[in-house]
């Protein structure tokens, strides 16, 4: 039986769209998370970034790998129904953490997040991955845009630098270039949401965010986990987040101490 925030048709939809809209996943905890943004943005960690260039308007802010250290994070993560959603939707006995991503678009940034899948960034490789996208603040047309389907394709899409526009993996042909899903005629998913409500994404699912023209702040916090079939594994440029000095080899499943369990049905947990 799925989770009550989740219909079977949710997660049929996640299997084979790799994306699914969940009304009010953390609806009761806005207010925590907001407040955990304002500490994140008045205390950065050290992976935080500006995201515009010289002359671009606005601001968009991100960082993350920071729930160790903001106790507003961690107790949402804690106590949400999150890793129940999680394990439902991955179709996962087990779920555990990777990591948290802030990302807030002031008023009037008007650049948008480009299309790309977190999948070739990341040290982790798996079927079993979810990530969940909740607005903070009301949004429409600063909505995230997920291409449907993209976590099936045959090749993953090369990964950038986001200000730079370039790439920085030393073989591109193993790679896609870069879609445009408007212009292609691609499926694109997006939403009209409340703070709370969330999208969850497979790590290969082709996504970004159209700018922040509104009046209004945009604050999204983002949470990845994974699920049982999840290993580490190398890639050819630099991960992000980097995890320096993680020691774990290819095959291994992410270490415990670092990535904690937060669910494990097999153990009762």
């Amino acid at each position: 039986m799925a989770h009550p925030l989740l219909s079977l048709s949710d997660i049929e939809t996640y299997q084979r769209d790799g994306v699914v809209l969940i009304r009010g996943l953390w609806k009761d905890h806005v207010e925590t998370l907001r407040a955990g943004i304002d500490r994140n943005m008045a205390d950065p960690g050290p992976y935080a970034a500006e995201n515009l260039k010289p002359g671009e308007p606005g601001r968009f802010f991100d960082d993350y790998c920071n729930w160790t250290r903001i106790p507003e994070f961690e107790q949402v993560i804690r106590t949400s129904p999150v890793a129940e959603v999680a394990a439902d939707l991955m179709q996962s006995d087990s779920v555990q953490m990777f990591h948290d991503h802030v990302l807030v678009k002031e008023p009037g940034t008007s650049k948008p997040t480009p299309w790309h899948q977190d999948g070739p960034y990341y040290f982790v490789d798996g079927e079993q991955t979810v990530s969940f996208w909740s607005p903070l603040d009301p949004v429409k047309e600063a909505s995230l845009r997920c291409v449907a389907g993209s976590h099936l394709w045959e090749k993953p899409v090369l990964p950038k630098r986001w200000l730079a526009d370039t790439d920085f993996y030393p073989d591109p042909e193993a790679y896609m270039p870069v879609p445009d899903p408007d212009a292609e005629g691609m499926t694109v998913l997006e939403w009209e949401m409340e703070p709370g409500d969330a999208v969850a994404f497979n790590y290969k699912i082709l996504h970004g965010a159209r700018g922040n023209d509104r009046a209004d702040r945009r604050r999204a916090f983002s949470l990845r986990l994974v699920g049982d079939d999840a290993r580490y594994v190398e890639r050819p440029g630099r991960t992000s987040p980097p995890f320096p000095g993680h020691d774990m080899q290819p095959g291994q499943r992410l270490r415990e101490d670092w990535f904690p369990v937060l669910l494990n049905r097999r153990a009762g947990l």
